[in-house]
């Protein structure tokens, strides 16, 4: 059980329903981050667009970040519509892709569309992460039922308009508070469809006490790194 796990939250730039383009954006930022996990905002790899199509984990489309994850040894979590169909977050590795989760606390019409998923929690190296998407952060049930499952890290994709740049701070502080776990927060920075013609950028890390210990600015392209640590940070 490894006692350090290094992991990034990345803003990656977006075209909206431009997956190609995408994955050479998430791929580019894979490679930069230097970090054994990368985590990516909501729908990162479709803009937040409603009426995307669906991501299967075998799109050949996939490929480039298949192969970015290989050479650096990461893993990626990136955002999309995924099977179900749900909101969700893709685990990419170097040997391929799957569905890992999809989002609990649908809002608006998103539940026109799409399903709800369960809580879950995926192992790295040892550490066991909570995945969660947007809304789910702002609903300390998610959290709770979260780490319940036994979890070292939260981890989440969000977008927020410009003027909400303080939401995922304060909610990842509070994740931290309630569990004393880390958590992470990748944000899309730049315009990502669905109405967001200005998002809030600024993706960032809390120690397990709350306190922030990387973070991006508002610019697209933009990655914030840091180490999880077991014990006092």
């Amino acid at each position: 059980m490894g006692q350090f796990l290094s992991v990034a939250v990345a803003q990656p730039r977006c075209v909206a329903h431009d997956v190609v383009r995408n994955v050479e954006a998430h791929a580019e930022a894979v490679r930069a981050a230097d970090a054994r996990v990368v985590v990516f905002p909501e729908m990162s790899l479709t803009g937040y667009e409603l009426d995307a199509e669906v991501i299967a984990p075998d799109d050949e489309r996939l490929a480039p970040l298949v192969a970015a994850c290989a050479e650096t040894g990461t893993l990626a979590l990136a955002g999309a519509p995924v099977p179900g169909p749900g909101i969700g977050v893709l685990a990419v590795t170097g040997n391929g892709v799957r569905a890992a989760y999809s989002k609990v606390c649908l809002h608006g019409s998103e539940a026109d569309r799409f399903v709800p998923g369960e809580p879950t929690v995926i192992e790295v190296d040892g550490w066991r992460l909570g995945l969660a998407v947007c809304r789910d952060t702002g609903v300390p049930e998610h959290a709770a039922k979260t780490a319940a499952l036994g979890i070292d890290g939260y981890v989440a994709g969000v977008v927020h308009a410009d003027h909400e740049a303080e939401v995922h701070g304060e909610r990842a502080r509070r994740v931290a508070a309630d569990h004393g776990v880390w958590a992470a927060t990748a944000a899309f920075a730049g315009p990502t469809g669905g109405g967001f013609e200005r998002t809030s950028g600024r993706s960032g890390i809390w120690s397990a006490d709350g306190e922030l210990i990387a973070e991006a600015g508002t610019a697209p392209d933009e990655v914030a790194r840091a180490v999880f640590r077991r014990g006092p940070s």
